[in-house]
């Protein structure tokens, strides 16, 4: 199972297109007839392999009397195309630009869904966690050292989690409250600030102990901004996916996280545990 979102939409589009030409009671070599294809690139573009142009989509959809849907296939195609983007390209103004970027986001969003497998979310992090995070992304890119005029965006961007109607349903990994950032001292402080954000009332704070009986196993973490985009972040990528259908599928995965979790005092007890074993120097 590939854990790439991008590709994951090529290979639904690749199965819509499919249904498109059964339904039009026409093989893959026939089709490619019609079309002026060689007889692979349907088959390519049927396993989500070979991205369809637009003009592909046109020929595909009149070919299999299916132009009602040509808008709909190409607003999806270039929400494909467009929810890849590379980190150098965004990192490009500094960390503090890729900070300020996110803000209208944020404002805009009431209900975010978040899902974080080995780190604290950012909206949860304290000063000192966030600097730590930050140094080391700017010393892997190799980018420009602006992490000062980064992490105060960054910590302006906790304004939401005090203001407004918002409402944040968060799962983390028991993992996330025992992977080292910084050192012990940066570590305590993160887990008390976790212990002080998971009683704010518009907090919904789910740990998945890590021996826990699952209903999903971990992926990647991703940011889920009401019902309209999700975020996902990779070593070398952000990618941002904006199709209802691909929504749909991070919605029902971070239903089944919230089932492998445990809340309140369960969860309160997985991170004090942490620092307990934190200040007796466990790992």
């Amino acid at each position: 199972m590939t854990t790439n979102p991008a590709d994951r939409a090529r290979q639904a589009l690749g199965a819509r297109l499919r249904e498109i030409r059964k339904d039009a009671d026409l093989t893959g070599r026939a089709l490619a007839a019609l079309a002026g294809w060689h007889f692979t690139k349907i088959s390519k573009i049927e396993h989500g392999t070979q991205a369809p142009t637009e003009k592909d989509l046109r020929v595909w959809c009149r070919h299999c009397n299916a132009e009602d849907q040509i808008a709909d296939l190409i607003a999806t195609v270039r929400s494909i195309e467009s929810m890849y983007v590379e980190w150098r390209r965004r990192l490009h103004g500094g960390m503090k630009r890729l900070q300020e970027a996110g803000n209208e986001r944020y404002l805009r969003t009431r209900l975010f869904r978040i899902y974080r497998p080995m780190l604290i979310p950012g909206l949860f992090q304290t000063a000192e966690y966030a600097a730590a995070l930050m140094a080391e992304a700017i010393d892997f890119m190799d980018i420009t050292d602006d992490v000062d005029l980064a992490l105060a965006a960054h910590m302006e961007r906790q304004y939401v989690l005090y203001n407004g109607d918002r409402r944040f349903l968060t799962v983390l990994e028991e993992q996330a409250l025992r992977t080292q950032v910084s050192g012990r001292e940066t570590m305590a402080g993160q887990l008390d600030r976790l212990l002080s954000v998971a009683r704010l009332h518009r907090v919904s704070l789910g740990i998945v102990p890590s021996m826990a009986s699952r209903k999903i196993f971990p992926n990647e973490g991703f940011i889920m901004y009401d019902d309209r985009m999700v975020m996902v972040e990779t070593f070398s990528a952000a990618l941002t996916i904006t199709q209802p259908r691909e929504i749909a599928i991070y919605a029902k995965a971070f239903a089944r996280l919230q089932q492998s979790a445990v809340f309140g005092p369960e969860a309160r007890e997985l991170i004090t545990n942490a620092l307990r074993d934190l200040e007796r120097g466990q790992s």
